[in-house]
């Protein structure tokens, strides 16, 4: 199936430009960063706008900069370059797990952090490390020009729904520079290779100076209302001594007992189960292992 007719198309080389293209334009217009959802969305049909405003040439919103101890990455900054940014974004792991593992290598290439958490497909590998991390949103309100700073937890809502209005743009994300002894991970299954995550699974630990875990995030992807947190796995870290791996299997048996899964046609509710259950287990070592050789 070939798009519907786009009457307009716009490469702005700066935001307010984009801003403008899009207060003028004659009829539906919307923003497009590197493609790889709303491009497929054009071809099928599922959107039919008359206008398209393409945000790749504006630098503004691209890379990853740290400024008053605050952490930023630019709306369209590319996976290939959060992925190989590891040593920006310490403790904040999870974010460059994700990144390396997203689609293909076209994908990583071409797809942004931006555009993926503004899609926000129940199946994104994104959404879940930007959650398991605690990530803030600047949002740009086109209806009253404000940029306002969203949590993670308030701008996704259901699938494929966020707190975005109508002509709002994600500037960046930001993360404070961490200086606790912290560690995140992510990770997701798949039926293939560069596949779609069956589970996907980010975890955020931060250790006291005992080893006693202080904060816990335990975030699980691949689920019917996209991703959701394990309060119970939370909790049962939190004051935890989880150098103790059997804590750490507890724990992840617990989210798995929390969050229900279902069937489809290639895997069972209970094999999900499974898989929250063991990358659950990996993942909170890992975090762990990476919190605990940052305690001073």
């Amino acid at each position: 199936m070939y798009p519907a007719p786009i009457r307009e198309y716009f490469c702005p080389a700066t935001l307010e430009e984009a801003i403008q293209r899009y207060s003028e334009a004659d009829g539906e217009a919307v923003f497009i960063a590197g493609g790889m959802s709303l491009m497929q969305a054009l071809k099928s049909r599922l959107i039919t706008p008359d206008c398209v405003i393409d945000l790749n040439h504006i630098d503004k919103l691209k890379g990853i900069s740290i400024i008053d101890n605050i952490i930023s990455i630019g709306a369209m900054t590319r996976y290939k370059d959060i992925a190989g940014s590891r040593d920006s974004l310490i403790t904040y792991e999870a974010i460059c797990d994700a990144s390396a593992h997203v689609g293909d290598r076209q994908v990583r290439n071409r797809g942004t952090i931006g555009g993926s958490l503004c899609w926000n497909y129940i199946s994104a590998c994104s959404p879940v490390a930007a959650l398991a991390i605690d990530a803030e949103l600047n949002v740009l309100r086109t209806g009253n020009g404000d940029i306002e700073t969203v949590n993670i937890n308030n701008f996704l809502k259901g699938p494929m729904e966020t707190a975005l209005e109508e002509g709002d743009l994600l500037l960046s994300i930001t993360l404070p520079v961490n200086q606790t002894a912290s560690g995140s991970a992510y990770k997701k299954w798949g039926v293939v290779k560069d596949a779609l995550p069956v589970i996907g699974v980010g975890v955020y630990i931060e250790l006291a100076s005992d080893k006693a875990c202080r904060k816990a995030r335990f975030v699980v992807g691949g689920l019917p209302n996209g991703p959701g947190r394990s309060y119970q796995a939370e909790n049962l870290l939190v004051e935890s001594d989880i150098s103790n791996k059997d804590t750490l299997i507890q724990a992840a048996n617990a989210a798995a007992d929390e969050i229900e899964t279902a069937d489809d046609p290639w895997i069972t509710a209970d094999y999900r189960s499974h898989l929250i259950k063991n990358l659950g287990t990996e993942m909170l070592e890992t975090s762990f292992n990476l919190a605990k050789a940052r305690l001073s």
